[in-house]
């Protein structure tokens, strides 16, 4: 019976992180599984690792994506061995342009995609395909 009220309350708790996705927030499906695997420590636990792994990147917004589209393309090429993953930094020596009408926003040219990132931290908000 507990471990039924449990993970009803999880599913709940669940739907209301769900609906806050919109917002930037992330989702509860960490503390589900932690919860049926764990019991309350495991909800705790996996609600953690949940919000961690499933962090948000808020696109940028249309405009920004054909700004970046329509530059030219730089005469050197950067090449970087390991993958481009939304979400996840560049390598800080990576050279990134900012946007002009949105300074939230700068892009780069690597491996011949474009990508837009946050310029103060570098992570890959989106790879133009």
């Amino acid at each position: 019976m507990y471990k039924i009220l449990l993970v009803s309350s999880a599913l709940a708790l669940s739907s209301l992180a769900t609906n806050a996705l919109a917002d930037g927030a992330v989702t509860g499906a960490g503390a589900i599984t932690g919860a049926i695997v764990g019991g309350p420590v495991g909800a705790a636990i996996g609600g953690v690792a949940g919000g961690v792994a499933g962090a948000v990147v808020d696109p940028p917004p249309r405009e920004v994506v054909t700004y970046v589209q329509q530059q030219p393309a730089p005469t050197a090429s950067v090449v970087i061995q390991e993958p481009i993953v939304v979400g996840k930094p560049l390598p800080a020596d990576v050279i990134v342009t900012p946007v002009p009408d949105n300074p939230k926003y700068a892009y780069t040219v690597i491996n011949n995609q474009r990508v837009i990132v946050e310029p103060r931290t570098h992570r890959v908000v989106q790879v133009i395909e």
